[in-house]
């Protein structure tokens, strides 16, 4: 969900015949933070609703438990789609079996770690570890990453269908280096990169390495990474082993 505006006709109005079930995912679409509330206005400009329509529909998914209304009238998420989006078995089950070698690297590195699975042409945060004094970075979860750029999405993308992967390669900046970065995670496991800091605060650029979670086929299930401060690589380059060595681990696990 990137709360990004939807582009509507210029009368304002959504598309003719639009489903309402669409119109509610635009709705719950708008959400881009954890535990943002937005009125009822910045709610129907990023679903690219118009109001009424939005209040209405928004009426609907409190009275269900999706959306919830603070004191001042904002909207939330509501506890109700935390319930059942804990029960995708895609990030459920892999979380389960992630967690106890995502602890253990946590508790080593005392950096961030991230478990994230494909969706399309993006990731999809489904767990994170962090330590308090770790520095401040923009990822949550449920929060989508690009597969390029982003250690974790190249790890995913590696394993990736053909036609994800040639699509991602015709819409890269430098695909010369997606290449090497993709072969890198198929013949050694990991791959190591630097990235910016979207944040304004802390370090300007961090270091990031990611290992593919596979089943028995050689797909990706999914991809964990440590992402740490630009210290001239060297923290991520220690942790190419172990995270290779949990990325395995986890796929037996997941197998059993």
């Amino acid at each position: 969900m990137s709360g990004t505006p939807v582009q509507t006709p210029r009368s304002g109005r959504p598309p003719r015949g639009e489903p309402i079930l669409e119109r509610a995912f635009r709705v719950l679409g708008a959400f881009a933070e954890a535990g943002e509330g937005l009125p009822l206005h910045t709610l129907a400009a990023r679903a690219g609703l118009p109001k009424s329509t939005t209040s209405r529909i928004a009426a609907q998914l409190t009275g269900v438990g999706a959306l919830e209304r603070r004191d001042n009238g904002d909207f939330v998420v509501g506890l109700q789609l935390l319930e059942i989006a804990s029960l995708a078995p895609r990030g459920h089950g892999l979380r389960a079996a992630a967690l106890p070698f995502m602890e253990d690297l946590h508790r080593v590195t005392g950096q961030h770690i991230l478990l994230a699975v494909r969706d399309g042409d993006e990731a999809v945060l489904v767990e994170r570890l962090s330590a308090r004094d770790s520095a401040a970075v923009k990822y949550r979860v449920g929060g989508r990453l690009p597969l390029t750029g982003t250690g974790i999405g190249i790890a995913l993308l590696a394993h990736a269908p053909e036609r994800v992967r040639e699509e991602a390669l015709a819409d890269a900046n430098d695909a010369a280096l997606l290449r090497r970065l993709m072969a890198a995670v198929r013949t050694e496991g990991v791959c190591a990169m630097t990235v910016p800091n979207p944040l304004r605060s802390g370090p300007t650029t961090m270091s990031t390495v990611a290992a593919p979670i596979l089943d028995r086929h050689g797909d990706a299930l999914g991809a964990l990474s440590l992402v740490t401060p630009d210290e001239g690589g060297t923290r991520a380059a220690a942790a190419r082993t172990a995270l290779r060595t949990a990325g395995l681990a986890i796929s037996r696990a997941v197998g059993r």
